[in-house]
């Protein structure tokens, strides 16, 4: 069985991937092969999954560029609510809003008022237009009224962040919890509606901005039209897998947090998703590189 995965080896999304194929290969006694193909954006592996026979043998490691690429993207060869169904939500991951230890505000009002004050003046890294960091710092530039720069990377930001270049990202947590921990970055709260078990004395922004929330999901989807007992069979055998404790520590390790639901609520919560970034998206006039 194939778990395809639209980015890099090594990233959070191939981490994920690599834990629960090993959870699932072992539950079911059906080798899981992690397959990495990144490129557009996850695009190209969600085509992939999108035309492949609707056996259950071919699955796709979704994430919140899936919800987000529905709208940044204007040609697609697919549209991934429709072209795909519903297996299990895996897991979420938040972000958190770091600094630079220069930067003067230390609490998130604090930046409120000082961005307000200083418009077009403050830069925030991101991970590439339209990817969730960037995304997660547009909605809060929407719900708070302030004016961020995004300064857009194709690799690692964190030097330049570090080196004040920039002055300040939402980052993983896993990406600069070492250098929040070292007092080389500030952590000024975190993007999940709950604080964090990894930053436990951070707050959250929906603490000081309500309903503000912003985490990255990660769940598995199938090919439309693939049989309903081996959807349910995947969905029963992935629950299983999320309820184990030595897969909670070990998503734990890479700063996530199982997160089990439903097939219903699974597909809603992807409608919902997509529906909330395409607003944010549009009203903002982004466009994918």
């Amino acid at each position: 069985m194939h778990l395809i995965v639209g980015f890099p080896a090594s990233g959070l999304t191939d981490i994920l991937a690599r834990l629960l194929g090993q959870s699932l290969s072992e539950r079911l006694g059906q080798q899981f092969i992690v397959e990495d193909r990144p490129g557009a954006g996850t695009n190209l592996a969600t085509e992939a999954v999108v035309r492949a026979p609707p056996d259950g043998y071919t699955l796709l490691m979704a994430t919140s560029s899936n919800a987000i690429n529905a709208t940044l993207y204007d040609n697609l060869k697919f549209n991934f609510i429709r072209d795909t169904t519903p297996v299990g939500s895996i897991a979420r991951t938040p972000l958190v809003l770091v600094v630079n230890p220069s930067f003067p505000a230390k609490s998130i009002p604090e930046l409120i008022t000082y961005a307000k004050a200083s418009p077009g003046k403050i830069n925030m890294a991101t991970a590439g237009i339209g990817s969730s960091l960037h995304l997660a710092g547009e909605l809060f530039m929407t719900m708070t009224g302030v004016k961020l720069v995004p300064v857009h990377y194709r690799g690692l930001y964190v030097p330049d962040l570090l080196a004040g270049q920039v002055q300040l990202a939402f980052s993983p947590i896993p990406t600069t919890i070492e250098q929040v921990r070292a007092g080389k970055l500030r952590a000024l709260a975190v993007t999940a509606p709950t604080r964090s078990t990894a930053l436990p004395d951070i707050p959250t922004i929906g603490e000081f901005v309500a309903g503000y929330e912003a985490s990255v999901w990660n769940g598995v989807v199938a090919p439309k039209d693939t049989p309903a007992v081996i959807i349910d069979k995947l969905h029963e055998t992935i629950d299983a897998a999320l309820a184990d404790p030595k897969l909670t520590t070990q998503f734990a390790g890479v700063g996530s947090v199982p997160k089990s639901m439903t097939l219903a609520d699974f597909g809603k919560f992807i409608a919902e998703d997509t529906e909330k970034w395409s607003r944010v998206i549009r009203a903002d006039n982004i466009k994918a590189e």
